[in-house]
Parts: structure tokens; C-alpha cells; sequence
């Protein structure tokens, strides 16, 4: 049974569901993965919405018992705002003269799932000129609720980008290596040590630096972590090139080569899929460190740029103690990488342990 009828085998999954953490991660996963990709559905405004008279308002308060004190549908009020010259700090108090009720798959901007099917529901939203913030609103009185799936859209893809372009290259990289030792062998480490050294915090730096002004955030950061992706083989080519060395003498490539087959045509179709196992635990352990990448580039304004969103320069916001004191709800973004990354990092080990059984024994 190869690798990758073993992780699509029941046995492997019933294994992989049986820690209850490992089973709510991978719920939350899908979950999360699910809300950016109909992203347009759940938030209840779009990329480029923003009123700028509501400023950091807090979140909208939700009411389901009107003013006699009877059962009613929901329904939420305006703020209105006003300077408090005691704190030097903008009030917020509800605008009681009209109520806003909320409409359930109502019709809304015209939006795409998965950039195919255009749709124009939205499964929560007011009546206009009233205002849904489910978690308030940020500097420039954009809802942060809606912003959290557009910048999850980059926070949690983007790293993929890498990894399509990292893994190929280290695979046979590592792979031709392996197989044809000698001086070949060392030649190519030597270069992939010499990549290694490359200082990637001041690469990044540099490219943000000389890149064109006229492009895009996303087209920036996109050609940045593309870029990184082509330096960043080199490590996983050296674990390959070692598990390479142990495989390459046993009977079955003895059996290829006496049957005439091609170097390249044994390392790819032989060897190399041999070391899928290690190959999809690093993967999964990978996701995490490029999530937390993509944040803290855009945290530090290497990344993706306002007015685009992503978790990294959302959260920026929140690196002012007044808003952390103040305007928690600024915070948000940062818990969702929290547990985005521990997800990942739990379901990547209970894989590795799955997948490895030595691993488990060895620690």
C-alpha cells in the first residue's frame, strides 16, 4: 500500500479523528477554510465598505426584547458619537430614535463563490443607512467582522503559493543528489548550504525596497513570497538527499535499473514517493510558519497593504496600548492566527505520529 492510499485509507482517519484536540482542529480548519472561500456570504459588507463617521465604533449590540419588554425580532441601533473633553476620547452611545432589524439571507453587493458564481446574498445584513459591526469597526470605520474573511483569503492561502513552489524543487533537488553522489552530490549540497546562508529578513527588506511602486500590495507580497519559495528548497532538499542515500540501494531501484529504466525516471517514479510520508508532515508543519510569516511581514509593513486586508496588517492596529485598552476587538485578528497555527501544528503532529510511528516512541 503506497502513501497515499494509506491517508485516504478509513484506518488512517479513524486514527487521525481519535484524539478529540486533532478532531477539533481539523474541524476548525475546514471550518475556516470554508468561511474565506464564501467569504462574500458571511461577511455582511464588502472589501472596500467603510464610514468613516464611525470610526473604532464598538461592536453593534444586538437586541431581542424591544422597549415593553416583549419578545421581537432582531434588531440593533446606530451609534452616534460624540467627544468626551475629560478623556480626550471619542463617545459612542445608541442612536434609540430608529430601529435597524437584521435580515437573514437578505440580497446585498454582488459578489463570486470561488470567483465563479455570482451571487448576491449575504446571510446577514441592515437595512442602509443602519450599521451591522459584529466586531466593531477599525480606524477607518471599516467593519472589522467583514475584513476578517477577506484577510483570511491571503493569511491562509498564500502560503500554498510557497509551497507549490518550494517542495518540487526540493524534492528533486534532494532526490538527484541522493541518487548520483559523489562529486555531483557534493557540488549541489554546497550550493544549497550557500542558499541557506542567505539572510531572509534582510532579503525581504531589500526587495520591498526595489520592487516597483506601481504594483499592488497582493502583487507585491505574491512576487516577495514567491521569490522566498525559491530560496526556501534548499533545507528540505538536504533531508531528502539523506533519506534518498538509504533508499537508492535497495532491491527494488536495483530491479528498475536492470530493467533499463532512466536516473531521472527512478528518482522520480521510485525513490521520491518513497519519501511522501515526510514529505506531507512537513507539509502540514510548514502551513503554520508561512501563516505566521504573512503576519508578521504585514504587521511590519512588508507585506500586504491597506486598504487589502490581512490578519498581519489588521492586527497593527492593535499594537497602540490605547487600542488594546480601549478597542479589544482589534485584537481579533491575532487570536484567529492563534488558532489557525495551533491547528495546523496539532493535526501535523498527530499526521507524523500516524504516519511514523517511530516518532511517537522516540519522544
Amino acid at each position: 500500500m503506497n502513501i497515499f492510499s494509506k491517508i485516504t485509507n478509513n484506518k488512517f482517519i479513524k486514527k487521525l479523528t481519535k484524539d478529540k484536540f486533532v478532531f477539533i482542529s481539523l474541524v476548525i480548519l475546514v471550518f475556516l477554510y470554508l468561511s474565506i472561500a464564501f467569504a462574500g456570504f458571511f461577511a455582511p459588507y464588502g472589501k472596500m465598505f467603510s464610514d468613516r463617521r464611525l470610526s473604532y465604533a464598538p461592536p453593534s449590540k444586538i437586541f431581542v426584547i424591544d422597549q415593553h419588554g416583549k419578545l421581537s425580532l432582531p434588531y440593533t441601533y446606530n451609534f452616534k458619537r460624540s467627544f468626551n473633553p475629560e478623556t480626550f476620547q471619542m463617545d459612542f452611545q445608541l442612536d434609540r430614535s430608529h430601529k435597524y432589524y437584521l435580515k437573514f439571507f437578505s440580497q446585498g453587493d454582488e459578489y463570486k463563490i470561488f470567483n465563479l458564481i455570482p451571487s448576491k446574498t449575504h446571510l446577514v445584513k441592515v437595512n442602509s443607512p443602519g450599521r451591522l459591526f459584529l466586531l466593531g469597526s477599525d480606524i477607518n470605520g471599516r467593519d472589522v467582522f467583514s475584513r476578517l474573511f477577506y484577510g483570511g483569503q491571503i493569511s491562509l492561502t498564500i502560503g500554498f503559493l510557497a509551497l507549490l513552489i518550494s517542495f518540487p524543487i526540493g524534492l528533486l533537488y534532494g532526490g538527484i543528489a541522493g541518487y548520483f553522489g559523489g562529486a555531483v552530490d557534493n557540488i549541489m549540497m554546497r550550493i544549497a548550504e550557500a542558499i541557506m546562508s542567505i539572510p531572509g529578513f534582510y532579503l525581504l527588506i531589500s526587495l520591498a525596497a526595489i520592487l516597483p511602486a506601481n504594483m499592488t500590495s497582493i502583487q507585491r507580497f505574491t512576487l516577495i513570497t514567491v521569490i522566498l519559495a525559491f530560496i526556501g528548497w534548499a533545507g528540505l532538499s538536504r533531508v531528502v538527499r539523506g533519506m534518498v542515500l538509504s533508499i537508492k540501494n535497495q532491491e527494488f531501484v536495483e530491479a528498475a535499473k536492470a530493467i533499463g529504466a532512466s536516473p531521472m525516471r527512478i528518482i522520480t517514479k521510485h525513490i521520491l514517493p518513497q519519501t511522501a510520508s515526510y514529505v506531507i508532515v512537513a507539509i502540514t508543519l510548514s502551513v503554520p510558519g508561512y501563516i505566521l510569516a504573512e503576519s508578521g511581514l504585514s504587521f511590519l509593513g512588508l507585506g500586504i497593504q491597506q486598504p487589502d486586508a490581512s490578519w498581519g496588517n489588521m492586527l497593527k492596529e492593535a499594537q497602540e496600548y490605547i487600542n488594546v485598552l480601549y478597542r479589544p476587538w482589534l485584537l481579533t485578528p491575532g487570536f484567529l492566527i492563534f488558532i489557525a497555527v495551533l491547528a495546523f501544528n496539532l493535526v501535523g503532529d498527530a499526521v507524523r505520529d500516524i504516519l511514523d510511528p517511530k516518532s511517537r516512541a522516540r519522544r
